[in-house]
């Protein structure tokens, strides 16, 4: 009888005090939020973004802000330009510094009391191009040693943005200059810590994690690999010829293979859909003019200076990672894609295809749709 009084309790309404009227209200609240929420997560796709440093990996988000997100509206273009002004001094003084260290002279003497002195300006303190200076990278750029100099960019670190901007160099100098998003897509600087960013396409929500590429920052990712749907790995095609930020004995490319086998073939992505992003398919067209992919790369037999050769070789050098060498049995399946990061309609074009198959298939496999 007392069972039959606290089940009448419970479900009667009427026989509760306020306060467990209150109680019961608050816990159905909670466990409508809850049931909520784990709908929500079912029709949310989670994307590693991973990649060694400057393969890409921040302007395809910004890309992605761009097509799927609110973009960049005036104000915040603003805020960009400081970053474009120091990108512009890294890149006149890692020209300057490599003329030393290359021996390279100057075509016009003049032009290495500019350099000198371009030498001493403390890149971080930069907010604006004084006229002075404007003029003096405006000289230094039109010398033909640096021209030199930047057709040997391999043999130091110069940022892949340099020419756009030098080219711009009146525009962006102006004194009413505004960023276009060209200009943000182009700015530079390396990503530290771990970034999440979410989009809604129709009625999935599409959350990309973005991390660190460079080898200091990767101790950092291991919590972010929990309940990823599918991994985008962007790998720079440009880089055959580059070596190391950090260590400058390390081939760029051979490092992100590395980087590419360890991680695809991780317990985490045992069943996560990977896909590749071969990306700067702009800068490995005019790279690959001048320098000789095969000298960094001895088994290139195809063609030199051919784009078409020299981006399905590097394609293949990832596609041989898929073959797990712990495990001859396991073969992870890749959708590889060739993109410009900076390219509005190539990326919309390269996501739309990656986001109509591998995403879809993702999600019926987790029973979402």
């Amino acid at each position: 009888m007392a069972g039959c009084w606290q089940v009448c309790q419970r479900t009667c309404m009427c026989c509760l005090s306020e306060e467990e009227k209150r109680t019961i209200a608050v816990d159905k609240e909670i466990q409508r939020i809850l049931k909520q929420q784990k709908k929500k997560e079912r029709r949310e796709i989670k994307i590693l973004l991973l990649g060694t440093g400057e393969s890409g990996k921040t302007t395809f988000i910004r890309q992605m802000r761009i097509i799927h997100g609110r973009g960049f509206s005036e104000e915040e273009r603003k805020g960009f330009a400081k970053c474009i002004f120091q990108n512009i001094f890294t890149a006149i003084k890692a020209m300057t510094g490599a003329m030393t260290t290359l021996r390279i002279p100057y075509a016009n003497p003049q032009n290495e009391i500019y350099a000198k002195w371009l030498q001493e300006v403390n890149t971080v303190l930069v907010t604006q191009l004084e006229r002075g200076y404007v003029d003096a990278i405006r000289r230094l750029w039109a010398d033909s040693g640096i021209r030199v100099c930047y057709s040997r960019r391999c043999e130091y670190q110069l940022l892949d943005s340099t020419e756009y901007y030098m080219s711009n160099l009146d525009r962006i100098s102006a004194q009413d200059f505004i960023p276009t998003e060209q200009d943000v897509l182009r700015v530079r600087f390396p990503t530290t810590g771990i970034h999440d960013y979410s989009f809604t396409i129709k009625t999935i929500t599409l959350r990309i994690v973005d991390v660190g590429g460079q080898k200091s920052e990767r101790r950092k990712w291991i919590h972010c690999f929990e309940n990823v749907t599918s991994l985008i790995f962007l790998a720079s095609l440009s880089e055959y010829d580059q070596v190391l930020e950090e260590r400058e004995t390390i081939n760029r490319m051979q490092e992100s293979l590395a980087l590419f086998y360890t991680t695809i073939h991780s317990p985490w992505f045992r069943n996560t859909s990977i896909i590749l992003f071969l990306n700067k398919t702009d800068i490995l067209a005019d790279k690959i003019k001048t320098s000789d992919l095969q000298k960094y790369f001895p088994n290139f037999t195809g063609k030199r200076q051919d784009l078409d050769d020299a981006q399905d070789f590097i394609r293949k050098l990832y596609e041989q990672k898929a073959n797990n060498l712990d495990d001859r049995g396991e073969w992870k399946t890749l959708y590889p894609h060739f993109t410009c990061a900076t390219d509005t309609n190539n990326i919309r074009r390269v996501f739309s295809d990656v986001k109509d198959t591998v995403l879809l298939k993702s999600l019926r496999d987790y029973g979402v749709i």
